[in-house]
């Protein structure tokens, strides 16, 4: 199937007067209707690109244009292509289908909004600063998931080494761990900022993010005779269910 190339000038004079064809789309299964021209809006867009004079998608048993993607946040992209207006909820979720779709006008609103400017320009710039953050998340669900064969949760012991200082007395601070408990998953140090609270709360969300249900609480190890306490370590508890 083809569709009109309103590149040439033949074409572009006649849309003046003329509507823009109507196209029917099944996005992962939620329908919606719009014109050519919507949808081509942006020329450096997936979209646009997509339905070019030769479209590059398939149709459904029902003649519409089929694009396999959740189409569950498509009708705010839509929304933002037909009168430019931001969505009100689900930023996150419809952000992801901008960058998808390529559609930068959109994407640039939406990273503009309270809630991307402080995950990009706040909590992404302070992540980037804390060494092996993301390498550090995938290893911590890699042993969890190891060890929920064998137990309803998974607790993961982790050290918060939020200054030098605190990377300075690390190896003090492990020797008081009791047996068992030599494996330690370690975040730091960075240099000033957010706080070790900071750092706990971004390890919660991210893991979160990934569908799991976590807690972190503070380690509180056996007490011994001279024990002195450091308040670096914190158990990362994972509930299987």
């Amino acid at each position: 199937m083809s569709l009109p190339d309103y590149k040439s000038s033949g074409k572009q004079a006649s849309s003046a007067i003329s509507p823009s064809p109507v196209v029917h789309l099944n996005v992962g299964g939620y329908l919606f209707s719009t014109t050519l021209s919507t949808l081509r809006k942006h020329p450096d867009s997936k979209l646009a690109e997509l339905f070019s004079s030769h479209p590059k998608v398939s149709t459904d048993g029902q003649g519409r244009f089929f694009i396999d993607r959740d189409g569950s946040h498509f009708g705010a992209v839509l929304e933002f292509l037909r009168s430019e207006k931001l969505p009100t909820e689900n930023i996150r979720e419809v952000y992801k289908e901008a960058v998808h779709y390529k559609i930068k006008p959109l994407i640039k609103r939406l990273e503009e909004t309270p809630e991307l400017f402080g995950e990009l320009v706040g909590r992404q710039q302070f992540l980037s600063k804390v060494r092996h953050y993301q390498e550090n998340i995938e290893v911590l669900i890699r042993i969890a998931r190891a060890e929920a064969v064998a137990a309803r949760r998974s607790t993961i012991l982790i050290a918060v080494l939020a200054t030098e200082e605190d990377l300075g007395s690390y190896g003090d601070a492990k020797s008081t761990l009791e047996a068992g408990k030599e494996s330690v998953v370690t975040f730091g140090p960075w240099k000033a900022g957010p706080s070790a609270r900071d750092l706990l709360d971004c390890v919660k969300m991210d893991i979160e993010s990934r569908g799991y249900k976590v807690n972190i609480e503070p380690h509180h190890p056996e007490r011994g005779f001279l024990f002195k306490t450091y308040d670096i370590f914190y158990n990362l508890t994972f509930t299987w269910w």
